[in-house]
């Protein structure tokens, strides 16, 4: 046989060899991750949730169960993850214990009013997912007093929690503009808005979304105000254990998932009218047809299906906890799409 001939036979063995050598290894079942083995095995995932209970955001109604906009999201892993937006256990966590619970991996997930700060990225062991909710600190004060500016609060006691960003900010903001105070600190939120309720304190401070959950379960909301002041800002958003990076893949493009649904316009209610779209980047995003999506991190390729058919989309969780029908009609603002002029922008489902 010709030597040339001879040559280019064994190059096409040789590259039959790698093709299928590739397909094998594309044939291979992703190895999931330590903390998304345990939730498959145990058929529940574990979430942090707010020991003290934040309206809108974490709450245990009357019938004994977590509702509210961080509540959700842990709902929406647990769709993606297992298929059952039910089947999750909340952990209630006080600021205080959250460090120790994600290190310690008490919990697979926390997603209670946490601020994504560097300082917790570096020594936390957390992995922190995309932002849910673009918030601000603010300081609460009794309408009759008129308060107005921060310099109006010179001398005045306030109540702030401790071990939070809160307090550190509070600090900051008056130090920076020579304003004295005097901080009233409390260990959990509860005792601290007591506190506040009781007379003990001039103001109160949190996050902005806080103090409107906690006016408007006050005895009579119309008797506090809420500054027109902003001392921070506060990504906020869930976190998992940097001991897996997989399952905090999941974790993030379950939460990109919502923010797609709602700028596609695809809802709990519609989602399967949309199983049947010609749009390519639609086929891609619910996993249909020959798209490999969710099996890329070991769950299933309409995973997103399965989050929209229970939990909804972005704008439907925010609207069923926060939004015009609720107690707060809290404006999106910067919490709306990027077509809307707000901050929330998924990656591409590529």
């Amino acid at each position: 046989m010709h030597k040339r001939v001879v040559m280019l036979i064994l190059v096409l063995v040789a590259l039959l060899g790698v093709s299928l050598s590739v397909v094998a290894q594309d044939a291979q079942p992703v190895q999931v991750g330590p903390i998304t083995q345990r939730v498959l095995d145990r058929g529940e995932l574990i979430c942090g949730a707010n020991a003290s209970g934040l309206a809108g955001f974490a709450t245990v109604n009357d019938a004994g169960e977590w509702e509210g906009f961080d509540v959700d999201i842990c709902r929406a892993v647990a769709a993606a993850i297992l298929g059952d937006a039910t089947a999750v256990t909340f952990r209630p966590l006080e600021a205080g214990e959250r460090q120790a619970a994600v290190q310690s991996e008490e919990i697979d997930i926390m997603s209670r009013n946490t601020t994504w700060t560097l300082s917790r990225d570096a020594t936390w062991g957390a992995t922190f997912g995309p932002t849910t909710f673009y918030d601000g600190q603010g300081i609460m004060v009794l309408a009759e007093t008129g308060a107005a500016t921060l310099e109006d609060l010179e001398g005045a006691s306030i109540c702030v929690q401790s071990g939070t960003t809160t307090e550190l900010n509070l600090a900051d903001a008056f130090s920076q503009r020579g304003i004295s105070y005097e901080p009233q600190v409390f260990a959990d939120a509860a005792a601290t808005w007591d506190a506040y309720l009781q007379g003990r304190c001039d103001a109160f401070t949190t996050d902005k979304s806080g103090l409107l959950a906690y006016k408007s379960q006050a005895p009579d909301p119309s008797a506090h105000a809420i500054m027109d002041v902003t001392l921070s800002k506060e990504p906020l958003g869930p976190l998992s254990p940097q001991s897996d990076p997989q399952f905090a893949d999941i974790v993030q493009w379950t939460v990109y998932g919502l923010i797609q649904a709602e700028e596609y316009g695809i809802t709990s209610a519609n989602v399967d009218e949309f199983l049947t779209s010609d749009v390519p980047e639609i086929q891609r995003f619910l996993g249909q047809g020959e798209n490999a999506i969710g099996s890329l991190y070991g769950i299933a390729n309409d995973f997103m299906v399965t989050v929209i058919r229970q939990v909804g989309n972005y704008g439907e969780i925010y609207d069923r906890n926060l939004g015009p029908d609720t107690p707060f009609n809290l404006p999106r603002g910067v919490n709306g799409l990027w077509t809307n002029g707000g901050l929330l922008y998924s990656p591409p489902f590529r």
